[in-house]
C-alpha cells in the first residue's frame, strides 16, 4: 500500500493541490472471479472516507464475460479492410487489427462505424485528428487488444468496455460502505476517460487530469484499481 508503479509518482500536483494515486495490486482477474468480491478483498482495508476509488474498465469487461479469445472471433471482410486504415500507436493496438475492429462493429453498429471512418478519412486530411473515436464513442475507444506485454491470457485476448458502468460504480461504492466516489476508467499512457462513476462531472474531469499519466501503468503491473486521496 502506498507504493509507486515503477515509472510513475504516487504524488500529483493539479491546480497547486497535491494527490496521492494509491495503485493496489491483486491477482489476475479472471472470468469466474466476482467484481466486487475482488474489490473488497483487495481495497476495502484500505479507502477511506473522502477518498475517490477507481477501476480500470478491463476488470469490469473481464467479469462481466466480455472478453474473447483471438481464435473465437472471425472477422469479416470488411474488418479485415477497415483495420488496415487505423494508425497504430505505442500504447495499443486499439482497432489496428481485424479481430478488434470486429468487435467495434458488433459493438456499435456497422453504420456508425462506416459513419466515423468515413468522417476519419475526410479530416486526417487536413490533419485533424481523433474524430473516429469521437463518432464511432466510447464503446468503440474502450476495446481493449492484446499486446505481447499484457499479462496471460489477456495477450491473446480481447477485451470489451464494461456494460452499465454507472450502475457498476454504484455497486462498488455500496460494496465498500465508506463515503467515498467510485470511478470507472479507461486509461492509457496518453490519457484517458471516465466511463462510469458516482461524481459529478466536475469531478470527473478533474480526476481525468489526477490520473492523466496512467499510474496504475500499462503493461504486467497487476494493479487494476487504485485510490485517489489529497495529499
Amino acid at each position: 500500500m502506498g507504493q509507486a508503479n515503477e515509472g510513475k509518482s504516487l504524488t500529483v500536483s493539479i491546480d497547486g493541490v497535491a494527490y496521492q494515486r494509491i495503485p493496489i495490486r491483486t491477482h489476475v482477474v479472471m472470468r469466474e472471479d466476482v467484481l466486487l468480491d475482488v474489490i473488497v478483498k483487495y481495497a476495502n482495508e484500505s479507502v477511506r472516507d473522502g477518498d475517490v476509488f477507481f477501476v480500470t474498465e478491463k476488470i469490469v469487461g473481464i467479469t462481466q464475460g466480455r472478453a474473447f479469445p483471438l481464435e473465437d472471433i472471425q472477422p469479416r471482410k470488411l474488418a479485415i479492410t477497415l483495420s488496415r486504415y487505423v494508425t497504430k500507436t505505442s500504447h495499443g493496438i486499439g482497432l489496428g487489427i481485424p479481430e478488434t475492429m470486429e468487435m467495434a462493429l458488433r459493438e456499435c453498429g456497422t453504420p456508425r462505424i462506416l459513419l466515423a471512418a468515413a468522417v476519419a478519412a475526410v479530416t486526417k486530411a487536413f490533419g485533424r485528428r481523433g474524430d473516429f473515436y469521437r463518432i464511432a464513442g466510447s464503446k468503440a475507444r474502450a476495446i481493449d487488444g492484446p499486446t505481447k506485454n499484457t499479462i496471460p491470457p489477456y495477450d491473446s485476448q480481447v477485451v470489451l468496455g464494461p456494460s452499465r458502468p454507472n450502475g457498476v460504480a454504484a455497486d462498488i461504492k455500496a460494496a465498500l460502505g465508506k463515503s467515498l466516489d467510485v470511478l470507472v476508467v479507461d486509461i492509457n499512457d496518453f490519457g484517458g476517460n471516465v466511463l462510469g462513476s458516482t461524481a459529478s462531472r466536475t469531478v470527473d474531469e478533474l480526476m481525468v487530469r489526477v490520473l492523466k499519466d496512467n499510474p496504475l501503468g500499462q503493461d504486467r503491473q497487476s494493479t487494476p484499481m487504485g485510490i485517489i486521496r489529497r495529499a
